[in-house]
């Protein structure tokens, strides 16, 4: 076999490594703890998909399942922390260097201003010059910084591996507006930990950039919650809420945000927007931990 030919293939199986290194992992075992009784979604399924445990500061901040072909999160999962909703203000954009080459040491880094990315960072993920030119769209967090507490939780949130391409209208009206409904339900009559999964279904639209597609757009945005412990004297119209409640809505202008009980998003993701028949987000539907007191 000649040299050159060898020199050559080696070259290919060194990039082939760096880019294999965007599965970053083959499960959540380092970030189990972001789900209801450390069991992910079943029934979400796909070829490109990598698991990702969302590191900041060397810590471990949440869970997101990825879209690499399509550069777009599937879900985040992350465990709800009580707050006032304040954003973190000037927190600069990150991204997911393990995406790019497995040589890293799996915490999130900021993204450079200029447009000369790392090839390799440009071809795993989305970048800040992707939504350049889409003025309709804005950066959509998945896991919001209005759901965490801390400073360093506030700011892991802020990576393009959590975000997704959401109309303006339908970002900035129904999507916030449910983001802190929910938000004050959990601060109030959540007694214990809420493991929440907000997620995306895409349509045939993209975003390019040039003559390159690069981002896939939601058609739907949906999420649920899963609080075991809650505060049994809640009012009603709260309290069938819990332990466990759901939410969908059209990523399009002048569309509502509906709260619907976890089943009814479940069969409508199984029925309608293209997932597997094992669907389930949380493990036994998210059991209530709350106990009746026995009558003598």
């Amino acid at each position: 076999m000649p040299l050159w030919w060898l020199s050559l293939l080696a070259l290919h199986l060194s990039v082939g490594v760096r880019l294999a290194g965007a599965a970053v992992s083959d499960s959540f075992k380092e970030c189990s703890q972001f789900f209801y009784m450390r069991t992910a979604p079943t029934g979400i399924r796909g070829g490109s998909l990598r698991r990702i445990c969302q590191r900041y500061d060397d810590k471990p901040r949440y869970a997101t399942l990825y879209d690499a072909r399509h550069r777009s999160a599937v879900f985040s999962a992350y465990t709800f922390k009580k707050t006032d909703g304040r954003s973190r203000m000037d927190t600069p954009w990150m991204y997911e260097p393990q995406l790019a080459s497995a040589n890293e040491n799996g915490n999130m880094r900021t993204l450079a201003l200029s447009d000369d990315a790392d090839p390799l960072i440009e071809e795993s993920q989305a970048l800040l010059t992707d939504y350049t030119d889409a003025v309709e769209y804005e950066r959509g967090p998945l896991n919001p910084d209005q759901h965490q507490s801390s400073s360093p939780d506030k700011a892991s949130t802020y990576t393009l591996t959590n975000v997704v391409p959401l109309i303006v209208d339908f970002l900035e009206g129904p999507w916030t507006t449910y983001t802190h409904v929910v938000r004050r339900r959990l601060n109030n009559f959540c007694l214990g930990p809420a493991y929440v999964v907000t997620g995306v279904t895409v349509s045939g639209l993209s975003i390019h950039r040039g003559k390159e597609t690069r981002l896939a757009v939601p058609n739907q945005v949906w999420s649920a919650y899963c609080c075991p412990r809650y505060d049994r004297n809640a009012p009603y119209e709260v309290r069938f809420m819990f332990p466990t409640y759901a939410a969908y809505g059209l990523n399009q202008g002048g569309q509502a945000v509906l709260e619907v009980p976890l089943k009814t998003l479940e069969s409508l993701l199984k029925n309608h927007m293209g997932m597997e028949s094992d669907l389930a987000l949380f493990h036994r539907d998210c059991v209530s931990e709350n106990t009746a007191k026995k009558k003598k």
